[in-house]
C-alpha cells in the first residue's frame, strides 16, 4: 500500500515549467525529467542535472551552462556555472524543491515544478542513417525580413520528437532527419505571460515549419512562423550542449 496522501504524484518522470527563486531573485526555465536525467533551460542558461527517488523523496544536482552571452541576462548565483544540490516531492500534481547552490552555501533555493502536457506532442518523426545527435541544445532564433526581435532557448531533441522552450515560452514538436539535412514543426506556447516582453510572439500560440542542415555538433533551419493572421519567416541556430 503507498502510503503517500491522495492527490499526489507517483510519476516524476515528464516535461515541466519551474519557476525558482535563489535567495530575494526568481527565474522560471522548462525541464525535461527522464531516464535519472533532468534537461532544460531558459533564455540565456542550460541547466544539466541528474535525479534519484529515494521514498517520498527526489534528490537532484543541476549543473547551469550560460548558452546566451547577451550581459542583460545576468546569473542569479553571480557566476555562469554553478550547481544545484536540492530535495523535493510531490505536492499534489506539482514537484516542490528546496536545496542550495554549492557556489553559495546557506543562500535559500526553492522551486516548483509544473507538468505541461506532453499529450500535445505529433507523433515522433522517423529518424534515419546519420541523423541529428539526440540531445540538449541551445536554439536561437531571428526574424527575418527587416523585422527586430527572436527568441533564445533550448530544445531537447529526442529520437523525432522536440520539447523545448524559455522563461515564458515552451515548445513542443517532431522532427525527420537523415545524411545531414532535417525538417519539421514546432508549436510555440506560453507557459507564462510574455505579450509585454514578446510582441511577436506572446500572446500567440504560434505554428512553426522548418527545414535546414545539421552536423555533429550544430544545426541550423530556415522557417515560417504563423502568429494570429501573420506569416513570419526567421532562422534559428541550434548549439549541442549535452548528448543524451
Amino acid at each position: 500500500m503507498d502510503a503517500r496522501r491522495p492527490g499526489t504524484r507517483l510519476v516524476f518522470e515528464g516535461f515541466y515549467k519551474v519557476r525558482y527563486q535563489l535567495g530575494e531573485g526568481v527565474g522560471r526555465s522548462v525541464m525535461h525529467v527522464g531516464d535519472g536525467k533532468l534537461l532544460g533551460g531558459n533564455s540565456a542558461f542550460a541547466h544539466i542535472g541528474s535525479y534519484e527517488k529515494i521514498g517520498d523523496e527526489v534528490a537532484i544536482v543541476v549543473r547551469t551552462v550560460r548558452h546566451n552571452p547577451d550581459p542583460t541576462y545576468r546569473a542569479m548565483a553571480g557566476t555562469d556555472d554553478a550547481t544545484l544540490i536540492a530535495t523535493g516531492r510531490a505536492d499534489g500534481d506539482l514537484y516542490r524543491f528546496k536545496g542550495e547552490l554549492k557556489e553559495l552555501p546557506g543562500v535559500p533555493f526553492q522551486s516548483v515544478m509544473t507538468p505541461i502536457g506532453e499529450d500535445e506532442v505529433p507523433v515522433a518523426g522517423r529518424v534515419g542513417e546519420g541523423g541529428i545527435v539526440n540531445g540538449l541544445y541551445s536554439i536561437h532564433l531571428q526574424m527575418l525580413d527587416g523585422l527586430d526581435g527572436g527568441l533564445t532557448g533550448v530544445m531537447l531533441l529526442d529520437r523525432g520528437r522536440i520539447l523545448g522552450g524559455d522563461a515564458s515560452f515552451y515548445y513542443l514538436g517532431s522532427y525527420t532527419a537523415a545524411n545531414g539535412r532535417w525538417k519539421g514543426q514546432i508549436l510555440n506556447q506560453e507557459h507564462t505571460p510574455a505579450r509585454d516582453e514578446n510582441a511577436i510572439f506572446g500572446g500567440h500560440e504560434i505554428g512553426i515549419g522548418f527545414s535546414g542542415s545539421y552536423d555533429d555538433e550544430r544545426a541550423v533551419l530556415e522557417a515560417t512562423a504563423l502568429a494570429g493572421k501573420r506569416s513570419l519567416r526567421l532562422t534559428a541556430a541550434l548549439k549541442l550542449m549535452h548528448r543524451v
